[in-house]
C-alpha cells in the first residue's frame, strides 16, 4: 500500500499512469528551474506531466514535454507552455541517473510536481523500466482482485 504524503505538500501535477506503464525503481527529488509566470500557473493546478520525461543534454537533466499553461494575467511576459525545463540535482544523483539510462536502458519518469514546505517547486523523478503487455495485464488482474476482495469483505462485515 502506498504511503500518504504529508498534508503540507501541495501537488501541482501528478503522473498517475506512470506506475501502470513502468516498473518504478529508485526515486529522486529534484528542483526545477521555472520562471515567475510558470510558478503562478503551477499553483493554479492545471498542469500535466502525463506525457513528459526527463532527458540528458550536455551533462544536465531536462524535463521535456511537461505542459504548464500560460498564466492569463501575465500578458506579454508569459512563458512557452511546453518548453524544456532544467532539473536541479546533486552531481552524484545526476551521475547515477545518467549511468542507469546509458548502461541499463532505463527511463527517467516524472511522477509528480509539488510544492514543499518552503514553497519551492519540486519534481519527484523515478528510474523506471517499461512494462511488457503481459506485466500490464497482471497488474490489472491484481487490481481487480483487490477491488473484489475489498467488496466481499465489506459485504460480509
Amino acid at each position: 500500500m502506498a504511503k500518504k504524503e504529508p498534508s503540507n505538500f501541495k501537488i501541482a501535477a501528478d503522473n498517475r499512469k506512470a506506475r501502470f506503464h513502468y516498473e518504478i525503481g529508485q526515486t529522486f527529488e529534484a528542483g526545477i528551474a521555472l520562471t515567475g509566470t510558470e510558478v503562478k500557473s503551477l499553483r493554479g493546478g492545471k498542469s500535466t506531466i502525463g506525457e513528459s520525461y526527463a532527458g540528458v543534454k550536455d551533462d544536465e537533466l531536462w524535463l521535456v514535454n511537461a505542459f504548464i499553461p500560460e498564466y492569463l494575467e501575465a500578458n506579454r511576459f508569459n512563458h512557452e507552455p511546453k518548453r524544456p525545463r532544467k532539473l536541479l540535482l546533486n552531481r552524484s544523483e545526476l551521475n547515477k541517473m545518467i549511468g542507469a539510462v546509458q548502461r541499463e536502458g532505463m527511463t527517467i519518469v516524472p511522477l509528480k510536481i509539488y510544492f514543499n514546505e518552503k514553497g519551492r517547486a519540486k519534481v519527484e523523478l523515478a528510474l523506471a523500466r517499461g512494462k511488457k503487455l503481459h506485466d500490464k495485464r497482471e497488474t490489472e488482474k491484481e487490481r481487480d482482485w483487490n477491488r473484489d476482495k475489498a467488496r466481499l469483505m465489506r459485504d460480509k462485515g
